[in-house]
């Protein structure tokens, strides 16, 4: 356990202590006090005692403790399950680490499980202390905070592979040398790790905003509405960078086809002007007694001088025809 606290009349009150004391003592305040207790990759074990005190659903604990869920969101009696994907970027390697976090929503309480190293929750906890009004929407303030600090890392993250795949198209426009299919592939791979957390987001919160599945504070709407538009343009942002990669991808393939090309008509060229002095010196080489100029003493320099004139004449025709 990572955090333990109790949110009432605005205020933040740390709770020492286990599980139940601060579950008992949330669930016996007012109506508009909850308590928040945030978990670090909890076993089996260390999380019976929350989910015996809430009697959890078996899924969900199963959920909490296994992770590698997709993002949802699942009511089980009265308690509403949200599973989020957190993301973090190493630019320098082009890799997107994903995480996990899970939060337990009821009346009074929200307990949220973290799985991986991103931790957005500390960014929350400040938000509340410097904006207490939103402490009023009990623990949908959490939900919205929570969703709200995801959302705006997916942002950043977009931005950065956003910035990678333009580095991409640069290299491939300006030169072809160099790994640039695997790096495409690579990025392609980070941006479906983007996709497979933002895109099955989308349902979840356009759900909590119509009131499909929970009913959260009416004040708190504008809130939700606001992340539900931010997801939904992340969302926009990371398809479009999916289709672009492939035409970054079929942009390379076709400058290497290009190149190819270019490689080919320059290989046949010079073998062509090589080709005629080794055929002229074929033809004076011969063995026979009787030939024309085999005598002759400006023989040789004429020879010597055809080769020049050939190669020269055919070097001229292929720059002109730019196969040189």
């Amino acid at each position: 356990m990572t955090e333990c606290a109790i949110y009432r009349a605005r205020e933040r009150i740390d709770v020492e202590g286990d599980i139940s004391d601060t579950l008992d003592e949330a669930l016996l305040s007012d109506d508009r006090a909850f308590c928040w207790i945030d978990l670090h990759e909890p076993t089996e074990t260390e999380f019976d005692l929350a989910s015996s005190e809430l009697n959890l659903h078996p899924l969900a604990v199963e959920d909490a403790v296994e992770a590698h869920q997709r993002p949802k969101l699942e009511r089980y009696g009265d308690v509403l399950l949200v599973v989020l994907k957190t993301l973090s970027y190493d630019r320098a390697n082009t890799d997107v680490r994903t995480g996990e976090l899970m939060l337990f929503i009821g009346r009074s309480y929200v307990i949220t499980v973290r799985h991986g190293d991103v931790d957005p929750l500390g960014q929350v906890r400040r938000r509340l202390d410097k904006d207490p009004t939103l402490i009023d929407f009990g623990p949908s303030a959490v939900l919205y905070g929570v969703i709200d600090a995801v959302v705006d890392r997916y942002v950043d993250i977009v931005d950065e592979v956003h910035a990678a795949v333009t580095d991409l198209e640069e290299r491939v426009f300006v030169s072809t040398r160099g790994p640039v299919a695997e790096d495409i592939y690579a990025l392609k791979r980070e941006v479906l790790e983007i996709h497979n957390a933002v895109d099955p987001l989308v349902p979840v919160v356009s759900s909590i905003v119509t009131g499909e599945s929970v009913r959260v504070a009416p004040e708190a709407l504008p809130f939700f509405r606001d992340v539900a538009d931010h997801v939904m343009l992340v969302d926009s942002r990371v398809d479009s960078l999916n289709e672009l990669l492939p035409q970054v991808l079929a942009a390379h393939l076709a400058q290497v086809g290009v190149q190819q090309n270019d490689d080919a008509r320059r290989i046949t060229a010079w073998a062509a002007i090589f080709a005629m002095p080794t055929m002229i010196a074929g033809i004076y080489g011969m063995n026979f007694d009787v030939m024309p100029e085999l005598r002759w003493a400006f023989g040789y320099p004429m020879a010597i001088f055809a080769m020049v004139a050939v190669c020269t004449v055919l070097f001229v025709m292929f720059r002109r025809s730019r196969w040189l």
